[in-house]
């Protein structure tokens, strides 16, 4: 089949993203045997334009359309972006009778909504390498859609729920050429890798799990330093390991570090680092490897606070974290989220002082947590009356400690006065 593959999204906030998970799909539809084109909207002028441009020359037998952000995150703005999504989806019905599929990790979070609020043909929850050349094999011969997971639909009954892959290497990474065509467009890439997916740690209001499964799943080293290889050889310096967790496990971060010193990669990279299980050899292989900067997520300087998010790691655990990094010139971007259950101005104050204490070259500050659906700040805030059972949570619902409302943001914009290294 002819398919046309779609990165809907234009949002930049730090950094122009390169959709590395619809490349995936591109990599894993081509090996089906299809005929397949991906176009990437984050740099398109005229998004109308471009698409008729493209459905024209590709005549799509089948389109899909990867969403990554349902909304800004922001409890200012709450601004809520498939509103350009359902913009693309719509220009293609006009410009064609080709069913609709949409994926991609922010429709994985809402599945049957996102389906209904887009108004596309169908939708694959999870991972798509499997479940998409699935599809295009059962609409090509009008064959059975019912046995395909992760499948919904709008025509169609039930199907089996998502599967995760067991094995991570059964899934090819993208060839350079797929996402070097993104890559060409930004002044500044960076280009993302996956080396795991999965996530047991169950921080009372992240969706990781919902949309990667609870257990650890990775790539084998040889197959991410191969790939890495592949692109310094392309002429790419700058990677960003989007692993939420790329220090666990320990050994395993370890084991990509060697392999790119012994193959001598010439890169600069940043990562996410968990603030427990990082020792000196660790944070020297980082280094050696060419580690410039790390996302040190620790989210509150208080016990309390730690406790009520489910982190399973202390003030002492993010200090001696925090001073390995800096040991080796590696520089740090913190991160707090300000106003979770159980949050007082006294904890708010004792958050302050402890980013204060740590020194960090950068420090994001979020007030109000995104409630997402299956967590258990989700069940916090119904059991609170802050949502219902029947709330509608694609449409952005925050959660605010009562009593913080007004003073929070006040406060954090005085403090930020005298510090330039803080971002709001």
């Amino acid at each position: 089949m002819r398919v046309l593959l779609i990165s809907a999204n234009t949002e930049q906030f730090n950094m122009p993203a390169m959709p590395l998970g619809l490349a995936c799909v591109v990599e894993a539809t081509r090996n089906s045997g299809h005929d397949v084109t991906m176009l990437d909207l984050m740099f398109q002028m005229d998004i109308h334009a471009t698409l008729e441009a493209v459905i024209s020359e590709v005549r799509p037998e089948c389109i899909g359309i990867s969403v990554r952000n349902i909304d800004d995150q922001h409890i200012g703005t709450r601004k809520f972006l498939l509103e350009k999504v359902k913009e693309v989806v719509a220009v293609c019905r006009d410009l064609t009778d080709a069913p609709i599929v949409l994926g991609g990790a922010g429709y994985s979070m809402y599945p049957e909504s996102a389906l209904a609020y887009l108004g596309a043909d169908f939708g694959i929850e999870g991972e798509g390498e499997t479940a998409f050349p699935a599809l295009l094999t059962q609409l090509e011969n009008h064959g059975n859609l019912s046995n395909i997971p992760g499948l919904h639909s709008q025509h169609h009954g039930p199907h089996p729920p998502k599967m995760c892959s067991s094995d991570l290497d059964d899934l090819r990474l993208p060839e350079t050429k797929i996402l070097s065509v993104s890559a060409s467009q930004s002044s500044d890439p960076w280009i993302p890798v996956q080396t795991r997916r999965g996530c047991a740690l169950k921080c009372s209001y992240c969706s990781t799990s919902t949309i990667e499964g609870s257990i650890l799943r990775k790539r084998s080293p040889e197959i991410v330093t191969g790939w890495l290889e592949r692109w310094v050889k392309a002429g790419y310096a700058h990677f960003f390991f989007v692993d939420n967790t790329f220090n666990l496990p320990p050994a395993y971060a370890k084991s990509i570090c060697l392999g790119i010193i012994e193959k001598s990669l010439e890169m600069r990279w940043r990562c996410i680092i968990y603030p427990k299980n990082c020792d000196d050899e660790l944070v020297q292989l980082m280094s050696a490897a060419g580690c410039k900067q790390i996302s040190l997520g620790f989210e509150s300087g208080s016990e309390k606070m730690l406790k009520s998010l489910n982190k399973h790691y202390t003030l002492e655990d993010i200090r001696t974290t925090s001073a390995l990094f800096a040991e080796y010139g590696i520089e740090r971007m913190g991160f707090l989220l300000l106003g979770g259950p159980g949050e007082t101005q006294r904890t708010v104050e004792e958050s302050l002082a402890f980013a204060d204490s740590l020194q960090l070259e950068t420090l994001k500050v979020t007030i109000g947590i995104r409630i997402y659906p299956g967590t258990q700040l989700a069940e916090i805030a119904k059991d609170q009356g802050i949502i219902t059972p029947e709330s509608n949570l694609l449409y952005p619902h925050f959660y605010l400690s009562p009593g913080l409302e007004g003073w929070l943001s006040n406060r954090l914009l005085e403090w930020r006065k005298s510090r330039p290294w803080v971002i709001m």
